[in-house]
């Protein structure tokens, strides 16, 4: 037990969330080159002979210069080992970056120094602040000119309602940027602009210290040292237990572009992250400790690998130890089954997991038996919390150009489908009867018609539909048969629920005028698979 408890201690698993372009997957490689996992970081933009980001795998992201899918890497820092989730910024994927983040213990948000808080930083926030999870902030791009560092931490207490502690602090900012100082360790880093990864580190024995004032000019130097100096008398202290729930942010400055501040920031994060954390099942809190191997599907990838057209579920394990060949209790749909070659992952390469532990992600073939959500255990028939699931706002009816593409076209939508990576519903009651993809971002629609190309070889016909909001109904058998025979744009999920699909929210709240009795729902685990 001693052994098991000392690995899975050892784990740090966490996403990192921001709004697009704000650095996130350069940050990633940073972290990646530390951990020695790769040799070179990749650049995200440029030109066309520069490398490609590490974690953005899928053709489309390569071309595009953005991340469209999570990827899962992990690497050994320090006697840690570390999984980074590495989810994707842009706001039309959001889903997927919601659903990783119940995969997280921690959560590393990335800020532009110069944008402050966006949107999509905001909305990934919200769901990290739901589940009470850590919080490291990194404000990154210090080497161009941004905003005041003070006027950003007070826009994180506005906007997120989430106060600061900075453990280091910049002196200066764009041209005249000097490094960072560390609080803590009372030591600076100074920026070298023209070779910024070669840190020059500095102790010393304050902000009065002789060697700032022979390297930084008298009015800055006094700018930093009044900065200092109001951060310790009126600014937050800090304390672990309220890092712990959520409360208090540490806050590092950098530059993850050219390198800088990153190290700082990692070092820290191994000595305050938490490490793996148990989850709350349908009969009562899995502990990490437990002897008891489990765990939960939280993400589904086809075709990582397009020349054996394989299928694979990311599995967070929440419990235990894996070992090579063990059985697992399938909960979901009652069966046993073994576990075949599990893998881990540094994006889209991978290896043969000999033995795994909680808090660390592991990847299943998976035939056709996996769905989002399902939880796989040793022993016992406990299931997780449901995985977070949002209403689409952009839908589209689709059919395949090649009528000889149909089974192609189909196993497509059902793979598709089974990732998360769209919506799938059917008219109700219509004939012929229509297929519709609903997405919570129009550019899901654009990575759905070029896998279905280039995965499926399906080439695909989609009308947009006038429609932005769906909501799942139940209600009294008889209130349901009048609303199912007088309702317009009824259609059923790939499970058989019916849903009502609306022009706007202005439709939406006179159906719920109309029908008193019918629940509408933004989700649908609060319906039961039913058919009328």
């Amino acid at each position: 037990m001693a052994t098991w408890k000392n690995e899975i201690e050892s784990r740090k698993t966490f996403a990192i969330i921001s709004h697009p372009d704000a650095g996130k997957t350069t940050l990633t490689e940073k972290l990646l080159y530390f951990g020695g996992a790769i040799r070179e970081a990749g650049s995200v933009k440029g030109k066309k002979n520069q490398r490609h980001a590490t974690s953005d795998w899928m053709e489309i992201e390569k071309q595009r210069g953005i991340s469209v899918t999570s990827s899962v890497m992990e690497f050994n820092y320090g006697g840690h080992r570390i999984n980074i989730l590495d989810t994707p910024g842009h706001e039309d994927f959001s889903e997927d970056t919601y659903r990783t983040l119940t995969a997280a213990d921690s959560a590393t948000m990335l800020i532009d120094a110069a944008k402050g808080v966006e949107a999509q930083t905001k909305k990934l926030f919200k769901v990290c602040s739901m589940r009470g999870i850590p919080i490291f902030t990194f404000i990154n791009k210090l080497d161009r000119q941004g905003r005041d560092p003070f006027e950003l931490m007070e826009e994180m207490e506005d906007i997120l309602g989430i106060r600061s502690y900075p453990v280091n602090w910049p002196i200066g900012m764009g041209q005249d940027f000097h490094g960072i100082y560390d609080r803590h360790a009372k030591k600076v880093e100074w920026f070298n602009p023209d070779s910024p990864s070669q840190t020059e580190v500095v102790y010393v024995n304050g902000t009065d210290d002789p060697k700032l004032k022979e390297r930084i000019d008298p009015q800055l130097l006094a700018a930093f040292q009044e900065e200092i100096e109001l951060l310790d008398v009126a600014g937050d202290a800090y304390d672990e237990e309220r890092i712990k729930s959520g409360e208090l942010t540490p806050v590092f400055f950098g530059s993850a572009v050219s390198n800088f501040g990153v190290q700082n920031f990692l070092e820290y994060f191994m000595e305050w992250a938490p490490a793996p954390v148990g989850r709350e099942s349908d009969q009562g809190f899995v502990s990490p400790l437990s002897d008891n191997f489990s765990g939960f599907i939280f993400k589904i990838q086809a075709n990582m690998n397009p020349k054996h057209r394989d299928r694979i579920a990311f599995m967070r394990i929440t419990s235990g130890k894996y070992s090579p060949g063990m059985q697992v209790n399938h909960v979901r749909i009652g069966k046993n089954m073994k576990l075949h070659q599990p893998t881990q992952f540094l994006a889209k390469d991978r290896s043969i997991v000999q033995e795994a532990y909680a808090g660390d992600i592991i990847g299943l073939y998976d035939p056709g038996t996996f769905r989002i959500g399902d939880t796989l255990a040793e022993a016992g028939t406990f299931s997780f919390e449901e995985m977070p699931h949002f209403s689409p706002e952009h839908f589209a009816a689709i059919s395949v150009k090649d009528a000889m593409k149909h089974k192609s076209f189909e196993k497509g939508l059902q793979q598709l489908t089974e990732e998360g990576a769209i919506q799938l519903f059917k008219t109700y009651q219509r004939v012929p009867e229509q297929q519709i993809v609903g997405v919570v971002g129009v550019l899901q629609f654009e990575v759905l018609e070029h896998r279905l190309n280039n995965e499926y070889n399906a080439h695909i016909k989609m009308e947009n539909l006038p429609l932005s909001v769906a909501r799942w109904v139940d209600g009294p058998a008889e209130a349901m048969n009048t609303f199912a025979r007088k309702q317009k744009n009824l259609a059923l999920d790939r499970n058989d629920r019916l849903v009502a699909l609306f022009e706007n929210e202005f439709q939406l709240n006179m159906a719920k005028d109309k029908y008193p009795d019918i629940s509408f729902h933004e989700n649908s685990y609060f319906v039961s698979s039913q058919t009328t």
